[in-house]
């Protein structure tokens, strides 16, 4: 089959295509021939050689894919071959074929292209793991998210929005600054031109927002807790800003306030199949009836690859970056 492989650590044009043997499936998986994959920024981390892959798990890049069952294992669940599915990967998604953990498996969404269904897994896992699992946003609470025009921020804001939730979201630009409060974010906020936590503050009647998704960490972490709401919660997915930060402590203290984090991708096939099953439940409805919309930046095809990851960090984008690989 053909994939693309890093050949070794370093610039986007370290992404050649190659050809590797089909994946073997095992018990409790199933084999997919890939339609289209996402463009994630693990995957560009895992290409500069600061993010390898779990034990066990392919070498190739790629943590989100649709396409159509063609092999595997299927005793124990409602799918058959040839069904049309969407699927998290722990890598291996840049390629003709892969394998995934049926758990992780869903069917793509009523009217939604095997395209579209692609840019679904690794955004719409990740948000429901730490927006509404980890740090538990509830009825009639206010959501910050931070880096509102990726693929993770638009996926936040269009969920919690559509869920009823006031959402803030924080940009680079004007003009993603409109992209954000396009899909549903109630303000947007320049974080270039404007202080993001003041906004806030202003927004909530100096009371400050219930949750923040945060992607930075770094020196944002002091000016997150100062606009929190008491029994707030921080839920940090990158560190995109650095990995240390100073905290007032007597104010988490003081104010019960919750600061935790998350890496999706080495936790257990279980973890990742009850999330699934919450999905499907919970907004796979309201996907069918596009209440949550796909926001795609550029298509690549697979052996341009290097592009895309090129476009990935340049940060220019809004949305998601795809590979069609048929």
């Amino acid at each position: 089959m053909r994939a693309i492989e890093i050949t070794q650590p370093g610039p986007a044009d370290v992404l050649k295509l190659c050809e590797r043997p089909m994946p073997v499936v095992k018990a409790g998986e199933v084999l997919i021939k890939v339609h289209a994959a996402g463009v994630n920024r693990p995957d560009v981390f895992q290409r500069q050689g600061n993010y390898a892959p779990p034990p066990g798990a392919s070498d190739i890049p790629g943590l989100e894919v649709a396409g159509e069952i063609v092999d595997g294992d299927l005793d124990y669940t409602t799918l058959d071959i040839g069904d049309h599915v969407c699927a998290l990967v722990q890598g291996g998604g840049y390629a003709e074929y892969v394998v995934a953990p049926i758990q992780q498996v869903l069917p793509v969404p009523k009217g939604w292209s095997m395209l579209e269904a692609a840019s679904i897994p690794e955004n719409y896992f990740t948000v429901w793991s730490n927006v509404f699992d980890r740090a538990h946003l509830s009825a009639g609470e206010t959501l910050l998210v931070q880096g509102g025009s990726s693929g993770i921020g638009v996926t936040a804001i269009q969920l919690a929005s559509a869920m009823g939730h006031r959402v803030f979201a924080t940009a680079g630009s004007d003009d993603k600054v409109a992209a954000c409060m396009k899909l549903g974010a109630e303000r947007g906020i320049n974080y270039k031109t404007e202080d993001f936590g003041a906004v806030v503050k202003s927004l909530t009647n100096d009371r400050g927002v219930d949750v923040i998704l945060d992607m930075v960490a770094g020196d944002y972490l002091p000016r997150e807790v100062s606009c929190l709401a008491d029994d707030g919660r921080i839920a940090i997915i990158a560190t995109l800003g650095g990995g240390k930060a100073t905290l007032d402590m007597a104010q988490v203290l003081r104010r019960r306030l919750t600061v935790t984090g998350s890496t999706l991708r080495p936790r257990s096939v279980e973890f990742k199949g009850a999330i699934a099953k919450k999905l499907k439940e919970r907004v796979w409805p309201m996907m069918a009836e596009r209440k949550l919309k796909p926001v795609i930046h550029t298509v690549f095809p697979l052996e341009q690859a290097a592009a895309a990851h090129a476009l990935m960090e340049s940060s220019s984008h809004v949305g998601k970056i795809m590979l069609q690989v048929i």
